[in-house]
């Protein structure tokens, strides 16, 4: 089974940015989207963004305009360009499919100071 490794979390202020990464122990060629999704805490995992394979794109409300989704399918990793960080941001992130199928992984935890 595939297994997810995120990385690329940290602490930034306000109006900051972050790349998270995301990496599978194998191929994500035929995972089709692939996608974010965050847990703030006290509240339930919701979709952040999502790829297709021909690079189609979707995002959620509440980031479109400041974040990025993209995927290189030769390094089995996609990743989540952040810009214009808010407080409200602040979660643990993780990657998966979209519907969910795999195995959760460790996530990246993100946090925004105001």
């Amino acid at each position: 089974q595939v297994q997810l490794v995120e990385s690329g979390g940290g602490l930034v202020q306000a109006g900051g940015s972050l790349r998270l990464s995301c990496t599978a122990s194998g191929s994500i060629f035929s995972i089709n989207p692939m996608a974010w999704y965050r847990q703030a805490p006290g509240k339930q995992r919701e979709f952040v963004a999502s790829i297709a394979n021909g690079g189609s794109s979707y995002y959620g409300v509440s980031v479109k305009g400041r974040f990025t989704i993209s995927r290189d399918n030769a390094k089995n990793t996609v990743y989540l360009q952040m810009n214009g960080l808010k407080p409200e941001d602040t979660g643990v992130y993780y990657c998966n499919s979209r519907p969910v199928f795999m195995s959760w992984g460790q996530g990246a935890q993100v946090t925004v100071s105001s």
